[in-house]
């Protein structure tokens, strides 16, 4: 028996020992430590070596950060914990490489866009001006990006809607299985195709005229397999709980769905349709096509040619002068605001209509 005890001993002292390296942490202040010491560190390469990119000297900072994390947690706090702070500081330095691109991108057109944009720029058109002339604004296909984005929505959100809807609480068969290829395939569409689709079959084989309505309609081809992905999956997420319970009360089916499922997902679903517009609000070649473009100002999207935003930033930036450059980067600006306020709007009527708790 003595044997024993003095047998496990030395297990003990090293497990205690062992016990003892577990529990050594990092300060919490380290990861941000290191980040700085790691952009020190990759200026004073970059400098050194003396690479002119900017760039290059982020990407210097981002591997020495992963590594001397790495290290340094294996040091400290053991091989464990050291993979799973590299795979915590890899998704840092991942997310910060994609928020970089975008923050810059916002940046420049605020820089160059501000400047230009006030009440007169919003209110008033290029009606009588030439592109290589200064004034104007871009009320006129601020107009225009309104109506034909709100009628493509208008168009795709129920069909989008009703579609998702039946491919999650319905469908099942040969039928669904079609549906679900052909929402796939729209997905991939190019809007060159869907603006070509709507050219050789409403304008071309029925004879319309250039409008706002058939570029709403291009728009709306492009907007529908959106709001179809990101509602059936949000459906999916809706418990099966709550359908059950319902169900079992004796509501109708349709009836559940309408009372309890879409308020719970209305939230998500709200989001979906939002990224649906936003996708659509930039689009230009379906515009060229169909919509024509437009100098002065047509509150009418059934009858003649309008201008948009993305239109109307191309065509800006093609004239190639200062005045134009200008009107360009300010339109961008507005056009960037005008979908924020309607990611706001939404969020705001998502959280509005959502269930409340201890309802």
């Amino acid at each position: 028996m003595s044997n024993a005890v003095l047998d496990t001993s030395p297990v003990d002292s090293a497990d205690r020992g062992s016990d003892s390296l577990r529990h050594a942490r990092l300060p919490r202040w380290a990861p941000l430590g290191i980040a700085v010491l790691s952009a020190a560190l990759g200026s004073a390469v970059g400098l050194v070596a003396d690479l002119s990119s900017k760039a290059q000297w982020g990407l210097i900072a981002a591997l020495l950060f992963v590594g001397i994390t790495f290290a340094l947690t294996t040091a400290v706090e053991g091989v464990r914990q050291a993979r799973d702070r590299l795979a915590t500081s890899l998704v840092w330095v991942c997310f910060i490489a994609a928020l970089v691109p975008l923050a810059s991108l916002v940046w420049e057109t605020v820089v160059r866009g501000i400047g230009l944009l006030d009440g007169y720029f919003l209110t008033h058109s290029m009606s009588g001006l030439r592109d290589l002339q200064p004034g104007g604004g871009v009320y006129h296909a601020l107009i225009g990006t309104v109506q034909q984005v709100g009628l493509a929505a208008l168009i795709a959100a129920p069909i989008g809607l009703l579609t998702a809807i039946y491919l999650v609480e319905y469908g099942g068969g040969k039928l669904a299985r079609a549906v679900t290829f052909f929402v796939d395939v729209m997905t991939g569409i190019p809007s060159i195709v869907a603006g070509l689709f709507v050219l050789s079959f409403w304008i071309i084989l029925l004879d319309f005229g250039y409008s706002g309505w058939a570029g709403a309609m291009a728009l709306a081809i492009l907007m529908m397999p959106i709001v179809v992905r990101s509602t059936e999956e949000m459906l999916k997420l809706v418990p099966n709980e709550l359908r059950e319970a319902s169900l079992a009360l004796g509501v109708p089916k349709w009836r559940t769905i309408l009372k309890v499922v879409l308020p719970t997902a209305i939230g998500g679903i709200t989001t979906g349709v939002m990224l649906a517009v936003a996708r659509i609000a930039g689009e230009t070649a379906p515009v060229m096509l169909l919509v024509f473009g437009a100098a002065s100002i047509n509150n009418n999207p059934f009858e003649g040619p309008q201008s948009s935003l993305p239109y109307f930033i191309w065509q800006q930036f093609k004239a190639g002068n200062q005045y134009a450059y200008d009107r360009a980067w300010a339109a961008a600006l507005v056009l960037i605001g005008l979908v924020m306020l309607l990611n706001l709007l939404a969020r705001g009527i998502a959280r509005w209509k959502a269930p409340k708790a201890g309802r």
